[in-house]
């Protein structure tokens, strides 16, 4: 039962009002500490801290700013036993999962430090008597809200771009899962100048909310639902005109086309799913497209191998698929369960929580399978951030495309073929992002994620993230 602290202007201490929120466990229901409440007073603590530290860390060589980031990513991995426990305990995704997302955001960081000089302006040609040219200037204090299925990882990773470019951050977690933001704000304290790197916690609606329409943060980063970030669009716009990216939900289609190798695209379903942290991802591919020529044997050995999958104890090494992080999430998943029922779906693998007694203390679902589902029903078309797949045949190429494209978001996208112009024209034609070929899941490490539609504004993971963090000023000179 640790009472753990933010950090506020390099000082580890409570809210002002020293009132806190309890932390539990999902695999276990057991409280396992307490977290500050912050609210408006704390934000502006953070933010004039921020403030106040940032004229200094603007002026600090890239060089030298990349140097602080390395020994902070060293920390990260040095600790990442440490930091992966704090995230299963409290997330609930199992120890294989939160493992590699602590040494993901020990790469993050040094993936940004390594294009510390690449943040550069330009000159323009004119006159022979006039020199133009642009410089790339940072935002000053910056917001930085993170969700809670990857805790650290988004925490550590995300605030890398806008520290390189020479602003200083707010980190706001989500407040069911705050306690490896914290233990990292301990690390960074070691590492980083007083006031360069805050982390704030508390509910969205009062530490969230604040922060979002501080008047003294001009520019907001969000990663969650659609619902949420156009929220925070409109609550931006109330104070200031601020600048805001958003990394939102998906409803993402993997499409197999009759040609495609179909243990492949069974693999690929698997994977594309992120059962291992049970569905809770916005890239997951949630609607699973074949062709009629494949799809009942696809479907069938589909539930096979997901039946297989082991739901247990998150900190076990042999556990595929842990808890739902946190009883509302739970409770939204089994009413999506009984949505799809309703609607005539047909469950053909999961369907609820696993059998095991010994894990109905915890938030359990199984890795679901719904076949026969309607594209226009709300189990295709509601982002539910459950282990809940929709499965669905096609007939045709471009009633592939339809149903594909037949939904309010566009994060990514998956098909399986064989055929290269087939690949080619997928990608050309669905709405989404991110496109994987064969494949699913993966990130490829600078390259650009984000999504079309309801699914976000800017990029994120490659170097436009970096410029995202920079204002560009001109500067004419004339000289004749």
């Amino acid at each position: 039962m640790k009472a753990w602290s933010i950090l506020v202007g390099g000082e580890l201490r409570g809210a002002r009002d020293g009132e806190t929120i309890e932390v539990t466990n999902p695999a276990t229901g057991e409280a396992i500490g307490t977290v500050p409440r912050c609210r408006a007073v704390d934000v502006d603590d953070a933010v004039a801290a921020a403030a106040a530290a940032f004229e200094g860390w603007r002026a600090t060589n890239p060089l030298e700013r990349a140097r602080l980031l390395g020994v902070l990513a060293d920390a990260i991995a040095a600790h990442a036993e440490e930091l992966a426990m704090l995230d299963v305990e409290e997330n609930g995704s199992p120890i294989r999962e939160m493992r590699g997302d602590a040494h993901s955001a020990a790469a993050q960081l040094r993936y940004f430090a390594g294009l510390a000089l690449q943040l550069r302006g330009e000159t323009i040609p004119g006159d022979c008597g006039r020199l133009n040219y642009t410089l790339m200037e940072p935002f000053g204090v910056v917001g930085r809200i993170v969700p809670f299925n990857h805790p650290l990882m988004f925490a550590a990773g995300k605030s890398a771009a806008p520290l390189i470019a020479g602003n200083t951050v707010i980190v706001k977690p989500s407040e069911h899962t705050s306690t490896s933001a914290l233990r990292l704000a301990e690390l960074a304290a070691e590492v980083l100048p007083p006031g360069v790197f805050n982390v704030l916690t508390g509910f969205g609606a009062e530490a969230g909310d604040a922060l979002v329409t501080h008047p003294g943060v001009r520019r907001i980063a969000f990663t969650g639902s659609a619902e949420i970030g156009r929220a925070i669009q409109q609550r931006a716009a109330t104070a200031v005109v601020k600048t805001v990216t958003l990394e939102l939900g998906g409803k993402n289609p993997i499409v197999v086309l009759a040609d495609a190798d179909i243990e492949a695209a069974i693999a690929g379903a698997l994977r594309g799913m992120n059962f291992t942290w049970q569905g809770q991802s916005c890239g997951s591919t949630s609607r699973l497209l074949v062709h009629r020529t494949l799809h009942e044997e696809l479907v069938a050995r589909l539930a096979q191998r997901m039946d297989a999958m082991r739901s247990g104890p998150p900190a076990q090494e042999d556990t595929d698929t842990g808890a739902i992080v946190h009883r509302g999430q739970y409770e939204k998943v089994l009413s999506y369960l009984a949505i799809g029922r309703e609607e005539g779906a047909r469950v053909v693998a999961g369907g609820g929580p696993p059998d095991d007694p010994g894990l109905a203390a915890g938030l359990f679902v199984r890795p679901t399978l719904f076949d026969d589902v309607a594209p226009d029903s709300r189990l295709a078309q509601e982002e539910i951030f459950g282990p809940v797949l929709a499965a669905m045949p096609f007939d045709t190429y471009e009633q592939a495309i339809a149903i594909a494209n037949g939904v309010s978001l566009g994060l990514s996208a998956s098909v399986y073929t064989r055929e290269l112009a087939s690949a080619h024209r997928f990608a050309r034609d669905v709405q989404a992002g991110y496109v994987w070929v064969n494949d699913t899941a993966k990130h490829i490490p600078g390259t650009a994620f984000g999504g079309f539609k309801d699914s976000g504004v800017g990029r994120e993971e490659g170097f436009e993230e970096l410029v995202s963090y920079a204002q560009v000023k001109n500067v004419n000179v004339n000289f004749g």
